[in-house]
């Protein structure tokens, strides 16, 4: 067994939590077990953790690991880190800068360049949404991911099609991945309290991608076209990319709006208009 690793600040260390970081430090004892007995880490995988803030998931995540790869951006919180003796015996390994801007397949393959990574971490409310998207550039890359996000951004993530909550967001992580939200965590776990409640949700790549030869861009951009004339039915909505024959050729309705479609149907859309 690796030795113990100790968490490098707590919540009376005189760290003030940073708004324009979106920090909220996890502080519960009993959510923290919660979300380890869900990773459920064992000695072989490669971790990369987004955000390890005081360390609340790091700790308890270093003790069934060999080592640990963390991003984190605040100065501060990496000179904490730099402290500890797993980072002294190269135990974990962090990556300074912002998560949105670094290479995370690059990250991916200096950690395990033969098999895919586990990604984890309780991602800032504020850049949760293109967070998501940057992982789906690198797929091959990844096993799972355990993320907390707000509420009701994973409640958007695991919508069905014909509720208020489905959107291109459920469209867009439904079709790269399995999506499965797993528990709440109250505002009271946090220091200091978000105004929100929290989610723990599971994401699975699907083994196989649904664009084996063509491109996912058009994709993206039928999609994105689609929900932001929510209000639109699909023929006029989607009236450049596809005409009415397409709609046929699909099976699809063309008067019905685009919440009213599952992610089938739009993957069917953007395979026939690219023909």
């Amino acid at each position: 067994m690796p030795p113990k690793y100790t968490t490098p600040t707590d919540s009376s260390n005189g760290h003030i939590a940073r708004k324009r970081f979106g920090q909220n430090f996890l502080n519960d004892n009993n959510i923290i077990a919660k979300i380890i007995h869900a990773i459920n880490p064992v000695k072989e995988d490669s971790i990369l953790e987004i955000g390890p803030g005081q360390a609340a998931l790091t700790a308890p995540l270093l003790e069934a690991l060999q080592n640990i790869h963390v991003i984190e951006i605040d100065r501060d919180l990496i000179r904490d880190l730099h402290l500890t003796d797993a980072y002294a015996e190269h135990r974990l390994i962090i990556h300074e800068g912002d998560a949105l801007k670094l290479n995370i397949r690059q990250i991916a393959n200096e950690m395990n360049p033969k098999q895919p990574i586990r990604i984890v971490g309780n991602l800032p409310y504020n850049i949760s949404t293109p967070l998501l998207f940057k992982f789906v550039d690198c797929l091959d890359r990844i096993k799972d991911a355990h993320f907390m996000l707000q509420r009701e951004v994973v409640e958007r993530m695991a919508a069905s099609h014909n509720s208020k909550s489905y959107g291109r967001l459920s469209v867009m992580i439904q079709t790269h991945f399995q999506v499965e939200a797993l528990f709440t965590v109250p505002p009271t776990a946090f220091n200091p309290p978000p105004k929100v409640q929290s989610q723990i949700v599971r994401l699975i790549p699907h083994p196989a991608s649904p664009w084996p030869k063509q491109p996912s861009a058009h994709y993206t951009e039928l999609v994105s076209k689609a929900f932001s004339a929510r209000r639109k039915t699909l023929r006029k909505g989607l009236k450049d990319l596809v005409n009415e024959d397409g709609f046929a050729a699909c099976g699809i309705d063309s008067g019905l709006r685009p919440e009213n479609i599952d992610v089938a149907s739009y993957i069917a859309l953007s395979h026939h208009t690219l023909k």
